[in-house]
């Protein structure tokens, strides 16, 4: 198998600076970061404006707007500040493109299913769960919260568990 260089960052440098991240967050907002509010906002902003009599009578929806616009939550800017990051960071590293990786017994599409399944389960999971995994395991770790400790071991224990039945696409 061909090994292809990447221009990576320092892992540890990368977690030293989350970590400062996570820290200036405590300090400038009173919380940690968590990125679920962010599509919460999107999607309750989205259900308001194509729907505005059904958003206001759901209890749901209706503690949303008392006050303020759920788009000018400060998640929002940070999910915003996080996609402009992630793609300077891809142009400075040269790595900018479309592509799908795929282990070799799966196919493109299979893959992208695969993905959009991971992912509204995962979203699914944040829903109920009160918080994506930087709200509540990152932020809850951060906080030595027995909660956030559990969260963050169910998170990698389930990957690993599930990781073991789908190796086989991968090699």
């Amino acid at each position: 198998m061909r090994h292809i260089r990447t221009n990576y960052m320092n892992p540890y440098l990368a977690g030293f600076l989350l970590g400062l991240v996570l820290l200036a967050s405590f300090v400038v907002s009173g919380r940690g970061l968590g990125a679920s509010g962010a599509a919460k906002s999107v999607v309750i902003s989205a259900v308001a404006s194509s729907a505005p009599d059904y958003a206001e009578q759901s209890a749901f929806y209706a503690d949303y707007f008392q006050g303020s616009n759920p788009m000018g939550s400060w998640l929002v800017f940070l999910a915003v500040g996080m996609i402009m990051g992630a793609f300077l960071s891809g142009a400075i590293a040269n790595r900018l493109g479309f592509k799908t990786e795929h282990g070799p017994r799966i196919s493109v599409r299979t893959r992208l299913l695969f993905a959009l399944g991971g992912g509204l389960l995962f979203g699914l999971g944040a829903q109920f769960g009160r918080g994506c995994t930087s709200g509540s395991a990152l932020s809850g770790m951060a906080v030595l919260s027995s909660g956030g400790l559990l969260t963050m071991m169910a998170i990698f224990g389930t990957g690993y568990l599930i990781a073991y039945f789908f190796r086989k696409l991968w090699t």
